[in-house]
């Protein structure tokens, strides 16, 4: 028999405890060690190495969010778990009806229309990608896919939103056993596309950033929507039930990968752990995918009773978690191989990909074995549930694990942590007013924050499914969406508006940078036409042990509380990534940006009244909506002059709310042409991108622009003040506007033109900026137009 391993735990002492936590890379705390020597100790025995494991994956902050569950001293009060205390809080205060499944499953569901369900998640897969961004991002794509599956939907989108370091940055200076951003990105989106695009699932929206601060720890959002029948939706094992294991073979690859998860990276990390990454294989994804459809629609109800990712800690988390209330009994050696020679605790928890377990009734077993033998997807019965609340894990007959479901899923320690933040004011800096902005415009056009990202975009194919209606780029000269809409119903005009927010600059201020996020993903889905809309939070963030670390944590956690009360959005799902840390040889360890990525997703009830931001016909009037105010700090503006100084852009929900309700009115009359967020450089910035993306010219006044105390030509045009949209109105529908428009700050500020001729007019009423749409549209190409390298 394959040797198991058993772990001398019950007489060690602290110092070996964390020795062997160290050596088996479990990350585990003493106290977490201890809880597991107390409980093997009433065992009166010692754990094998496939129960300490077990725990390991069960008890991983990947699996477990022992952060967000665990108790926080933060000024004075205790936080009993950031997650129950806020985010959950604020959607069980909000209680929409329209949530079917929050925070209990693979995916956050919502109803779409009376029959169908839509369900949405996003993933992180940032330690692996830095290792292997190839493999790393495409199978953090293929994993998110699983997690739509893994509720019963079929995928029908995919996004991703990617952060690496500068592109330019000096090869020399690279700290060892860090690859270059280049590459790094080269590699992440390469994996992306292969991934999405042989599934079928086309990539409709994202973002990507740079920032020195993700130089050794780039950062991947994975994620996509799927819809389903609402009746077919079933979560529900029973004791006698089978596991069936289904889809891709097992092998070494992804061992320990949540648990390498919980770790800071290193210069040794690519020789220590690069077998924890997994190895994707999207063509035998789609063929589960399309048996499982089959299982799920055969007849009235499916013919499985559960149907769960395998992932992140492999069949250990998978069936553990599926079992958790009831026991199961698996036999690991027959779980089909990739090799021979794999010890027992390495099938299982290792997370080789394209896999996912079921739980069948036995009566269906003939059935679904057929439909997975006909798409030629291997499907393999590996054991059964039980009722007597243990897991027993057996290889060749003999029992190699046992453990009480209780222990495993509730024995764990609560993480109790102190939590200090100090706001740091960053001084604003001290700029000479000047006539022209023009060059400062085509500057922040060409950060590559701002600057096209169509070399990602055209490689993947996002017209897939043929249920694209508004795509990523918009217009004659294909300017930004703010956001994907979809129609993915055949006989119905109903739709989906996808659309995210995430701005690390302003991390300055961690609870604005919240509410920021929370109010960009709104306005852009509210930009295309998007109401009734769900939010997902996705935090990575440093190492939550480091006090500074975790207090940011706290207050952006608050923010989201706010921000999703203020506007009624409820969160249905989330995720976080810790521990993005990198720690050179010397010793020295550097965290990335806090960042907070929120994406929403809304229906819009007719797609044909869908609005995009390229400007339509000369003539139409351009109005603002919301207020510019002295709000730089973290602005691209101030980026220029190396300074991320002054105030970080505050938001006000229900007044932004109202506004956004009006709006929404104005589209569904018909009254908008065009419709564009003011965000990263503001409303200069917005403009722009407005009339390039339509291939016409605008004229803007700022002294129409609505501000509160703003004397200054630069701050009007390059506040990044939230909130505020840029809408195209024909002349004809003018009065229309302005009466739905009424009780909200809004103001005519310009007009589209036919001259090909960008000019706004600054408070003295001399052009503080002008230029052709051309040049404009060229500076925000050229950054990233990398066809040919």
């Amino acid at each position: 028999m394959m040797k198991v391993e058993e772990i001398k735990i019950l007489d060690a002492n602290d110092k070996e405890l964390m020795e062997i936590s160290q050596k088996y890379m479990l990350s585990l705390s003493l106290e977490e060690m201890k809880a597991i020597q107390a409980y093997f100790k009433k065992k009166k025995r010692n754990p094998t190495d496939v129960e300490l494991n077990t725990i390991a994956q069960t008890w991983s902050e990947h699996c477990f969010h022992k952060t967000f569950k665990g108790i926080i001293f933060f000024n004075g009060k205790v936080i009993n778990g950031l997650l129950r205390s806020y985010i959950m809080k604020a959607t069980k205060k909000l209680n929409k009806s329209w949530c079917i499944s929050v925070f209990s499953d693979n995916a956050g569901i919502i109803k779409f229309d009376k029959k169908y369900s839509i369900a949405f998640k996003v993933e992180t897969h940032n330690h692996p990608t830095a290792l292997d961004p190839y493999g790393g991002a495409g199978t953090g794509t293929g994993g998110v896919f699983r997690d739509i599956m893994g509720v019963g939907a079929k995928p029908i989108l995919s996004t991703d939103v990617l952060f690496f370091g500068p592109l330019d940055y000096p090869y020399e200076k690279l700290p060892k056993g860090v690859m270059h951003p280049k590459r790094l990105m080269k590699g992440a989106v390469a994996g992306i596309r292969d991934y999405g695009n042989k599934m079928g699932i086309p990539t409709v929206n994202g973002a990507i950033g740079f920032d020195e601060g993700y130089l050794c720890n780039p950062l991947v959002y994975a994620g996509s929507i799927g819809i389903m029948p609402t009746k077919k939706y079933i979560k529900n094992p029973k004791p006698g039930d089978l596991i069936l294991l289904v889809g891709g073979k097992t092998g070494r690859d992804g061992i320990h990968g949540v648990t390498f998860a919980s770790l800071e990276l290193t210069s040794e990390s690519e020789q220590i752990a690069i077998g924890a990454v997994q190895i994707g294989n999207p063509i035998v994804e789609k063929k589960v995918l399309d048996a499982l459809i089959k299982a799920r629609d055969k007849e009235k109800k499916p013919l499985y009773s559960a149907v769960t990712d395998c992932g992140g800690g492999g069949l250990s988390s998978a069936i553990g978690e599926m079992g958790k209330n009831l026991g199961a009994i698996v036999d690991l050696d027959k779980v089909p191989l990739k090799y021979a020679g794999l010890a027992p605790w390495e099938i299982w928890i290792s997370e080789s990909q394209e896999r996912m377990v079921l739980a069948i009734p036995k009566k269906n077993l003939k059935k679904i074995m057929k439909i997975f033998n006909d798409e030629d997807c291997e499907a393999t019965v590996i054991g059964e549930f039980t009722n007597n609340h243990k897991l027993i894990l057996r290889f060749n007959g003999e029992i190699v694990g046992e453990l009480d479901m209780n222990f495993l899923h509730n024995g764990i320690p609560k993480v109790k942590r102190i939590a200090k933040w100090e706001k740091t004011v960053y001084p604003e800096p001290k700029l000479e007013e000047k006539k022209d902005f023009t060059d400062d415009l085509k500057k922040i056009l060409s950060d590559p924050n701002v600057a096209s990202k169509e070399w990602v975009i055209r490689q993947y194919d996002h017209e897939v499914q043929a249920h694209t209606i508004i795509k990523p780029l918009c217009g004659i000269g294909e300017g930004p969406s703010d956001a994907c809409v979809l129609k993915p119903l055949e006989n119905s005009w109903r739709g989906i508006v996808v659309s995210n927010g995430v701005n690390p600059r302003y991390s300055i201020d961690p609870y604005n940078m919240a509410l920021s996020a929370i109010d960009e993903a709104i306005r852009n889905n509210v930009c295309c036409g998007g109401r009734r809309i769900a939010l997902l939070d996705n935090f990575s963030w440093g190492n939550p042990e480091k006090e500074d670390r975790l207090g940011q944590l706290v207050y952006a956690v608050k923010g989201c509380y706010d921000g999703a009360l203020g506007f009624e959005t409820p969160f249905i799902s989330g995720k976080d990534s810790l521990y993005n840390e990198y720690t050179t040889e010397s010793g020295e360890s550097f965290s990335i940006p806090p960042t907070l990525l929120i994406s929403a997703v809304g229906i819009i009830p007719d797609v044909r009244k869908a609005v995009s931001m390229d400007v339509k016909e000369p003539g139409n009037y351009i109005y603002i909506i919301g207020e510019t105010k002295d709000e730089l700090g973290g602005s691209y503006y101030y980026k220029l002059y190396g300074s991320k100084g002054g105030f970080v852009p505050t938001v006000n929900p229900k007044k932004a709310r109202n506004a956004y309700n009006s709006l929404i009115k104005a589209i569904d009359k018909g009254l908008v042409k065009a419709c564009h967020d003011c965000s990263e450089g503001g409303l200069a910035v917005a403009a722009a991108e407005m009339a390039f993306a339509g291939d016409l010219g605008m004229e803007i006044q700022l002294k129409n622009v609505p501000v509160i105390n703003l004397t200054r030509n630069d701050k009007i045009l390059f506040s990044e003040s939230n909130s505020r949209i840029l809408v195209e109105v024909p002349k004809s529908k003018d009065d229309d506007f302005k009466k739905i428009m009424k009780g909200n700050v809004y103001a005519k500020i310009g007009e589209v033109t036919k001259t090909k001729s960008f000019v706004i007019y600054g408070l003295n009423d001399h052009p503080a900026i002008e230029d052709k749409i051309d040049s404009l549209r060229e500076a925000w190409k050229k950054p990233l137009r990398w066809w040919s390298i």
